[in-house]
């Protein structure tokens, strides 16, 4: 054979062209955000309508189009007839995969959609599951979201079968679709009593575990905020850990708990939890049990505020909103402004630790930080331990020289 002639076998060009791995196409998504009148509305119609093209970023979407409506309130579509039509002919503009609403929709106005606009509806809360399945690493935090997301299904189902009733029923069409949902529910009510057996016993190892922290005398902090603030990187700052600390929602997931040192030399526990967000719906709080059991085993709370944030006073109410509700406003608390290092071109009275866009009591009682630069970290250690020598109870802070001293 002529060495000139020679070609490659066809089967290794093929193998080659097999092992290059295909992304697949990110699900184009229309979103729809809608808000009610005469109800008091903590954010912007176009602010709540920002975060969820975030949210649906942060799942893999491409948002290609939204759709925004005031209304005197909710119907069976969610939304008026008329907006169900500007939607629909949105979508097939943009080529949609999937519309997104910002609000939790209810089984039936979730299936209604789906017949109406002839696409696959999810909620704001599937969203959240959604990416909270993305980001979940341990086996806890796995199944805490498998739990939740088979608890959220179980009553939607049914939306799973429209097609059947687009056929219109008659032969063919009954007794197989029947039969096939009845699986689907038992398989799910199977998954969910699998998924809280097996949390219960993970749960039981945790909670000894946690029992053994309790008997210790070493305090412990956690941190709290809304989602993406920054809590990660202070986390990692702090600790000389490695969390993910990336620039979208809920990068955190499960808890995650290092030991520090204070200035004093005193041992201290830092935790780091999941970021809180608005419109949190009951089913998405017990997808991070975890992240509330941590809260509640703390000594003192550090709220981690991103005070660039064109938002920062109502993501503040929100996470101050979400600790009421969890019942944990009597804990100690210390209000972390974090990203001074992108207030540059900001007016600041460093003297007082005022913080523009922030209410004057609780800028007054925080600390400027910058995680990321490493920025005043001594002056937030030395108010963690000055507050936890101050609290009352049998906790002990012990120096270096084996010292110890109430607090």
């Amino acid at each position: 054979m002529n060495p000139g002639t020679f070609r490659q076998p066809r089967e290794v060009s093929l193998i080659s062209k097999r092992s290059i791995p295909v992304e697949p196409e990110p699900e184009r998504a229309v979103l729809v955000a809608v808000e009610l009148k005469g109800r008091d509305h903590l954010w912007e119609l176009e602010d709540t309508l920002s975060e969820l093209e975030y949210l649906a970023n942060t799942a893999g979407a491409q948002v290609v189009g939204s759709v925004t409506q005031r209304a005197n309130g909710t119907t069976p579509l969610y939304v008026g007839k008329g907006k169900v039509e500007e939607i629909s002919n949105l979508a097939k503009e943009k080529k949609a995969d999937v519309v997104i609403f910002d609000d939790e929709l209810t089984p039936t106005q979730q299936r209604n959609l789906e017949n109406a606009l002839g696409l696959k509806v999810i909620d704001r809360t599937a969203l959240i599951l959604d990416v909270f399945g993305r980001h979940a690493s341990t086996y806890e935090g796995k199944l805490q979201v498998e739990l939740a997301q088979h608890e959220y299904l179980l009553p939607r189902l049914a939306g799973q079968w429209s097609h059947l009733e687009r056929l219109g029923g008659g032969i063919g069409t009954r007794g197989p679709g029947e039969t096939q949902i009845e699986t689907d529910r038992r398989l799910v009510r199977l998954r969910i009593q699998k998924a809280k057996s097996d949390l219960d016993g993970v749960r039981r190892r945790r909670t000894l575990h946690m029992e053994r922290r309790k008997n210790s005398t070493i305090p412990m902090a956690t941190l709290v905020g809304y989602t993406n603030a920054g809590k990660s990187t202070l986390f990692n700052a702090l600790s000389d850990a490695d969390v993910t600390a990336a620039d979208q929602l809920f990068s955190t997931l499960d808890p995650v708990t290092r030991r520090i040192r204070l200035p004093s030399g005193a041992p201290l526990l830092l935790s780091d939890t999941v970021g809180f967000i608005q419109k949190l719906s009951p089913k998405v709080v017990a997808a991070f049990r975890a992240t509330l059991e941590e809260l509640e085993q703390s000594d003192i709370l550090l709220h981690v505020i991103d005070v660039t944030h064109p938002k920062a006073p109502e993501q503040t109410r929100v996470v101050e909103e979400t600790l009421r509700d969890l019942g944990l406003m009597d804990r100690p608390r210390i209000l972390v402004m974090n990203k001074m290092d992108l207030m540059a071109e900001r007016s600041l009275d460093s003297s007082n630790g005022d913080s523009p866009g922030l209410p004057a009591h609780e800028a007054q009682s925080g600390i400027l930080v910058s995680a990321a630069k490493g920025w005043n970290l001594d002056d937030l250690l030395r108010e963690i331990e000055e507050t936890l020598i101050d609290m009352d109870g049998p906790l002990t802070v012990v120096d270096a020289a084996g010292s110890s001293r109430g607090r």
